[in-house]
């Protein structure tokens, strides 16, 4: 779709309510909103075409497997022409569920999720034996006090 899509604010709260649960029928938004099922329907397309909507996640709930522990790691790298080789195999370790390239501190920095300590410290040594890693500097996670996926939408509708 050519040009940015125009969002109103029966778009924002078809987004909101997506956002909420990404498996919300499209007739059970059309009922909240006094529209129809197939205006959700075009909606929804129009967005996704514009790129505004990426596919759709579902959340798991990572403590009920047994995956209580979280740590995030800033990653030290020898030379950043290393970036790609050490994030190719950084994809190769499931644990690691998300990586960012960097500016400051480190080169890479990376949330893991594990059973335990012991665990996450294999994790880490997995990380550490990478060649290009010079060294890793890990941070534990006491307890996970936002993910909010709402507020920053909600705000960038308000100043639309």
């Amino acid at each position: 779709m050519k040009g940015k899509l125009k969002l109103d604010e029966t778009d924002h709260q078809i987004l909101n309510m997506l956002i909420d649960n990404t498996r919300t029928p499209f007739t059970d938004i059309a009922k909240k909103l006094d529209i129809s099922a197939g205006t959700v329907h075009v909606r929804v397309k129009k967005m996704e075409e514009s790129g505004i909507i990426v596919g759709s996640s579902l959340t798991l709930n990572y403590k009920k497997f047994g995956y209580t522990f979280i740590a995030y790691v800033g990653i030290f790298l020898e030379k950043t022409s290393q970036t790609q080789f050490v994030l190719n195999r950084i994809e190769e370790i499931p644990n690691i569920t998300v990586a960012h390239v960097t500016t400051g501190k480190f080169n890479l920095f990376c949330k893991i999720r594990a059973k335990n300590t012991e665990h996450a410290k294999n994790i880490i040594f997995l990380i550490d034996d990478i060649d290009g890693v010079n060294r890793t500097e890990t941070m534990i996670s006491m307890e996970e006090s936002l993910n909010d996926k709402t507020r920053l939408m909600k705000s960038i509708f308000e100043n639309m």
